[in-house]
């Protein structure tokens, strides 16, 4: 494979398409420069209006600027992702933005397997196949999809998930969803975004949330385990007894960790909550605990916030939400584990009116 290509598609609103990419894709540019190709905000080349007869010689005229230059040239099978992109985004439920990505340099696309949240055939590809361009569809809740033609198939793309911003990094993670093959028609890839992928990306969320609630718990209860455990010994070492003061400071540097974790908790239990239905489960009488458990984060959120407030104040609501916590974790976690996520609503028999593709840089998605 030449260390520096050019691919041409066809877009519906745009003509002929170019992206130039390999380990010299400048060199590329300059052939598609030299060839009279434009090229837009997000590094797309493509013909200025011209007719049929002139976009071949510019073609042909192209092959040759690139032949000069040690480019190849190859026509893709497909037409130009951000058609797709654009027609799938505009046929999901919500608003989604639709945006080209582009990978110039082969090292480039690595930059994003440690934010893709995928346990499929997606992180695979991007890591062991050449993937010159993407596009991402991004809803208004902070969904982000990477779509993107599926290798070793002349038809076809491959869409999954990049992790939801509360958690950063998703590379490796056992809650990630698995990406899906899409089929070449956007109302069919749209219908199986909406009912299979956006379903089961929901539920990976749930759990992880569910999961990372629970470690901050644990860390909470082993760090108080451990607070408890100092001050009943009654000694700091082994030839010197525990004062008041000491005791004091071990207390402090507990909250303080206590809370960062709990930080964690006025984060994602709010979610976990709001999906919590007692009634429908075989204990309803959970439901005084759930609310009791609200409360304490409502209160929690303000404590930041509230500078009226001294420092023993501080800490005895902070102890208050612990103590609730730790006391009813148990009843928390068996709501939130028979909670459902809320189902995507289905694509729409009628599409809305087309959206404009909005431009992208050139630089990797994170």
């Amino acid at each position: 494979m030449a260390d520096a290509q050019i691919i041409l598609a066809y877009g519906r609103d745009t003509g002929i398409v170019a992206i130039g990419h390999g380990e010299r894709y400048k060199t590329a540019h300059q052939a598609l420069t030299a060839a009279g190709f434009h090229r837009d905000d997000d590094w797309v080349y493509h013909l200025p209006n011209v007719d049929e007869g002139a976009s071949r010689a510019t073609v042909a005229d192209l092959v040759r600027h690139a032949t000069a230059h040690g480019a190849e040239v190859t026509t893709s099978s497909r037409r130009f992702i951000g058609d797709t992109a654009r027609d799938i985004a505009r046929l999901l439920p919500g608003q989604w933005e639709a945006r080209i990505e582009l990978y110039s340099h082969p090292v480039w696309q690595q930059d994003l397997v440690p934010w893709l949240w995928d346990s499929g055939e997606l992180t695979r590809a991007i890591q062991n196949e050449r993937i010159p361009y993407a596009a991402t569809l991004t809803d208004t809740a902070g969904t982000t999809l990477l779509l993107v033609e599926r290798p070793g198939h002349q038809l076809g793309y491959l869409v999954g998930a990049f992790a939801p911003e509360p958690f950063e990094e998703g590379y490796g993670d056992p809650h990630a969803p698995r990406s899906i093959v899409l089929p070449p028609f956007a109302d069919r890839a749209a219908r199986a975004i909406a009912d299979r992928f956006l379903p089961a990306y929901e539920r990976a969320v749930h759990a992880r949330r569910i999961t990372t609630v629970t470690e901050a718990l644990n860390r909470i209860r082993a760090e108080q385990d451990a607070w408890a455990a100092f001050v009943a010994s009654g000694r700091y070492s082994d030839v010197i007894s525990l004062d008041t003061a000491t005791r004091g400071e071990a207390t402090e540097t507990f909250l303080n960790r206590a809370w960062a974790e709990f930080l964690t908790i006025v984060q994602h239990a709010p979610t976990l909550l709001d999906r919590c239905r007692p009634a429908a489960t075989n204990r309803p009488e959970d439901a005084r605990v759930l609310a009791k458990l609200a409360g304490t984060l409502t209160d929690a959120d303000s404590l930041d916030r509230d500078a009226s407030l001294t420092r023993p104040e501080r800490n005895a609501r902070l102890w208050a939400a612990l103590d609730t916590w730790l006391t009813h974790s148990e009843p928390f976690l068996r709501q939130a584990l028979a909670a459902t996520p809320l189902q995507q609503p289905t694509v729409p028999a009628a599409a809305p009116p087309r959206q404009a593709l909005p431009r992208s840089h050139q630089a990797p998605h994170r």
